[in-house]
C-alpha cells in the first residue's frame, strides 16, 4: 500500500505514519496539481490511498473511477496538533479501506 499525503495536510504528519510507505505531494513534485490530475498521477505511480483534509474532494471528482481510496481528516484546523489525534483511526482504516471509498475521520 502506498499513501500520498495531500499538500493541504502538514508534511510532518508523515512521521506519524512512518510504518507505511508514504510520500507527500511535494516530494513527488506534484505541487499545485489539480485534483483530477493528481488522482491520475497517483494511479500511474501505484498509490492506493490519498490522505487529505480537503472535505470537498468527494464532490469534485469521480473517486470510484479514479480507483484510489481517500481518507479525509476532519479537525478543527489543518494544524498538526489537531490532526495527530486522528492517526490511530487512520491506521485502523488503512487495513480495510477499498479503492473508490471516501471515509472521513474525526469531526463531531
Amino acid at each position: 500500500m502506498r499513501i500520498l499525503l495531500d499538500e493541504c495536510a502538514p508534511r510532518p504528519l508523515k512521521r506519524e505514519l512512518a510504518e507505511y510507505e508514504i510520500c507527500t505531494v511535494v516530494e513527488m513534485g506534484w505541487s499545485g496539481k489539480k485534483n483530477g490530475e493528481l488522482l491520475q498521477l497517483m494511479t500511474q505511480e501505484g498509490f492506493t490511498v490519498l490522505l487529505t483534509t480537503d472535505q470537498n474532494l468527494r464532490y469534485q471528482q469521480n473517486l470510484k473511477q479514479a480507483g484510489v481510496a481517500v481518507i479525509v481528516l476532519v479537525a478543527r484546523s489543518n494544524r498538526l496538533p489537531d490532526l495527530v489525534p486522528l492517526i490511530p483511526d487512520v491506521c485502523n482504516l488503512l487495513n480495510t479501506i477499498a479503492p473508490g471509498e471516501v471515509i472521513e475521520v474525526g469531526g463531531s
